[in-house]
């Protein structure tokens, strides 16, 4: 007999970064659907990953709000920012989005210098969530333009990182290399009185190859040579909260500069666990369990015929903790096919197939520059959708026989 069209479609996509945000892409994919299939039933939800819209889409989940509040940028210019406060039975549970304070689009491109840009607004974001009375804090971390360890972060909560001559350092990571001493004396007491949890990559480190430097520091626009000067200051920055930070350090395990999720956000997460005592989990854990998050993606996944996610790249760092891996994880589980939609596909794509991606589908058939592909986005995601769904239907006229 013949296969079953598929009628029922999960979108679950992420972000395309400093293009369109997943809720943009889930809509696109939907549109792209029903061109070709007008009757399909689309059920979306946007992924959150700890990064851009992750406060916004958890304070709709849970009838929350968002807080506006102007901090401090990575380059120092202050730049309006947000925190959400989530609703329900997650009142006193305040979400700090890093991307909303110190992330990539926030650094204009000539000045993307990761040896330079600081966290300190992310620091003001948690001050300002404890003002308003938070309770417990999740810190998302995701789509950072900050390479600093968390060192500006740390001083907006109060704390001094000094040289030699007892002289506060520079802002920016590089500057660590100099950094002989951190003083907790004035750190803002109620970090420690709070649970901090930290949605993060938890396969991000802070030094070493797999570090902070050698893993992100071009994407952020490092050079050859910043990448090793940052490699330098971040090994010091860990030496440093290693002694400084031992007995919280040994409560919760973690070796600083190698732990799971210390690399998180540029180093953030080892400030976060080191000086805070905050706890480093894998991000989907944090956000996708319902509990925390109103988001059930499982429940929504047993409702699917097929599920459909997205990435702007798909390549070896895919299975790594990225959006479609998570999604196709837990498609496999429930016996569910798993499509993802890719702006590029690079390197090491087809490990996915591993992970549970029965198909990887290129929204770019022409060649064109980033600009392009960016302006037209929204147009080449729903293209790249209708194209799936019409080898999907063409796929079920063959008989299962």
């Amino acid at each position: 007999m013949p296969a079953v069209v598929p009628h029922r479609f999960l979108i679950a996509p992420s972000g395309f970064k400093e293009s369109l945000d997943s809720t943009e892409v889930a809509e696109a994919i939907g549109r792209g659907i029903r061109r070709a299939l007008p009757g399909a039933i689309t059920e979306r939800i946007p992924m959150v990953d700890g990064g851009e819209g992750t406060a916004e889409a958890l304070a709709r989940s849970t009838g929350g709000r968002l807080v506006h509040h102007q901090v401090s940028g990575p380059v120092g210019d202050p730049v309006d920012s947000h925190f959400a406060l989530l609703g329900g039975d997650l009142e006193g549970t305040a979400v700090v989005e890093m991307a909303a304070a110190a992330g990539l689009r926030l650094v204009p491109a000539d000045l993307r210098d990761p040896t330079a840009t600081s966290t300190r607004g992310v620091g003001e974001l948690v001050l300002a969530a404890l003002d308003a009375g938070a309770t417990r804090i999740i810190v998302g971390c995701g789509d950072s333009g900050t390479s600093d360890g968390g060192a500006g972060f740390v001083r907006a909560l109060g704390a001094r990182i000094l040289d030699v001559d007892g002289t506060e350092i520079a802002e920016g990571g590089a500057a660590l290399a100099g950094a002989v001493r951190l003083d907790l004396t004035g750190l803002d007491p109620r970090v420690r009185q709070v649970d901090i949890q930290v949605a993060c990559n938890i396969h991000n480190v802070l030094t070493g190859e797999r570090g902070v430097a050698r893993v992100f520091g071009p994407q952020k626009g490092a050079s050859p040579e910043q990448v090793e000067t940052l490699d330098r200051a971040l090994t010091r920055w860990a030496e440093l909260l290693s002694t400084t930070c031992a007995d919280t350090l040994e409560e919760l395990h973690l070796d600083v500069a190698t732990g799971p999720g210390t690399g998180a956000s540029g180093g953030l997460g080892a400030a976060l666990a080191a000086v805070c005592g905050a706890h480093l989990r894998e991000r989907f854990e944090v956000l996708l369990d319902g509990e925390l998050s109103g988001i059930d993606l499982d429940a929504a996944i047993e409702r699917a015929d097929i599920v459909i996610t997205a990435e702007g790249a798909v390549d070896f760092q895919t299975p790594r903790g990225k959006v479609p891996a998570e999604v196709a994880r837990r498609a496999e589980a429930k016996g569910k096919p798993c499509l993802a939609l890719a702006g590029s596909i690079g390197e090491g794509a087809t490990d996915v197939h591993d992970i549970g991606i029965g198909a990887i589908l290129n929204i770019i058939t022409i060649p064109m520059d980033l600009a392009q592909a960016v302006a037209e986005a929204q147009t080449l995601v729903a293209d790249a959708a209708e194209r799936a769904t019409r080898l999907l239907v063409i796929g079920a006229t063959f008989d299962a026989d």
